[in-house]
């Protein structure tokens, strides 16, 4: 770590005094690798805590999507027909694959999202990047949400199946390990398709209406003199609208997917016709089954990461990114 360097003396030992301990009593921002691999924790940590947490609210959610004769009744019916039916053991299916996906794919997405907006800041120059922030947004969360699917992607892949299919393993391993030896490698990747038609969009939706939201609270709050706890207030309440438009965005792909995962698809069925296939099947309002548990969902775990993720980041002294937003 560099030491801080020792100011000009001012002709007075007591207020060159009073510098060094200022100096000292100030924290030193960091940067580079130090900086962005503490936004990668964080957001595994945000994202893994609770896309976990909601696992019971996912479970519902997908039978609804592959079920909606048998679950009809909504997203409480759901809940009391998975408890009858199967137990209330049942509502945590797939929590394995469910924390683990989401601890990678949260560090790729949070901590990529950071990196490529500050290397968007680096190419335009600060003012320009500031002055066409909608697009850095938008550009920085796309190429941040690719890499972090890459990751998810197997294991959500064994999730759905193990949700869809409640007998088909005991857990993530002896599940991941079934689909490698059963049907190759290539399965994990069957959704990647349909997982970035609903994660891209999912996740530019997301950021680009929560930083909208956050800078226009903070025209109206001073944020330097705005509590701690006021800023998680802040962090909820941006996310909560940010994870509403969202899932709204994205609903048609997650129901695509948890289609396109529960079953093998046919010899020599390749993923672009499966997807045709399934798309004319649903339709529109077909692909909005389950809109409300995910309107639930999402929004609460979207509020949840923003607020976990800023918080996160005070703790590790994660201080240093560049902000574009307009005051």
């Amino acid at each position: 770590m560099s030491t801080a360097p020792t100011p000009t003396p001012t002709g007075s030992s007591k207020l060159d005094a009073a510098k060094q301990v200022a100096i000292a009593n100030t924290p030193e921002k960091i940067s580079g690798l130090a900086l962005y691999s503490r936004f990668a924790l964080a957001g595994a940590v945000c994202c893994s805590v609770t896309h976990g947490g909601l696992t019971p609210v996912d479970v519902v959610k997908t039978r609804i999507q592959l079920d909606p004769i048998t679950y009809n009744n909504g997203m409480i019916g759901g809940f009391r027909k998975v408890i009858a039916n199967e137990g209330a053991g049942a509502l945590l299916t797939g929590f394995g694959p469910t924390a683990a996906g989401y601890f990678l794919q949260g560090a790729f997405k949070f901590g990529g999202y950071e990196l490529f907006k500050q290397q968007c800041i680096n190419y335009l120059g600060y003012e320009a990047a500031s002055n066409n922030r909608t697009a850095v947004y938008l550009a920085s969360s796309a190429l941040a949400e690719f890499f972090a699917d890459i990751a998810l992607c197997p294991l959500e892949a064994t999730r759905i199946r193990l949700v869809s299919e409640p007998t088909f393993a005991t857990g993530l391993i002896s599940g991941f390990g079934k689909i490698a030896k059963t049907e190759g490698l290539a399965a994990f990747y069957s959704g990647f398709g349909p997982i970035l038609f609903k994660q891209v969009p999912y996740t530019m939706a997301k950021f680009v209406v929560y930083e909208k939201v956050a800078e226009a609270i903070y025209k109206r709050v001073d944020k330097s003199k705005t509590s701690n706890g006021m800023q998680t207030l802040i962090n909820l309440g941006s996310g909560l609208i940010a994870g509403f438009a969202a899932a709204i965005v994205s609903q048609p792909a997650d129901t695509m997917l948890s289609k396109i995962n529960k079953t093998k698809g046919l010899p020599g069925e390749g993923t672009t016709s499966r997807l045709i296939k399934i798309a004319k099947e649903l339709g529109l309002r077909g692909s909005y089954t389950g809109i409300g548990a995910r309107l639930f969902m999402v929004g609460t775990l979207t509020a949840g990461q923003f607020a976990i993720y800023g918080d996160i980041k005070k703790v590790l002294g994660a201080t240093g990114g560049v902000e574009i937003a307009k005051s």
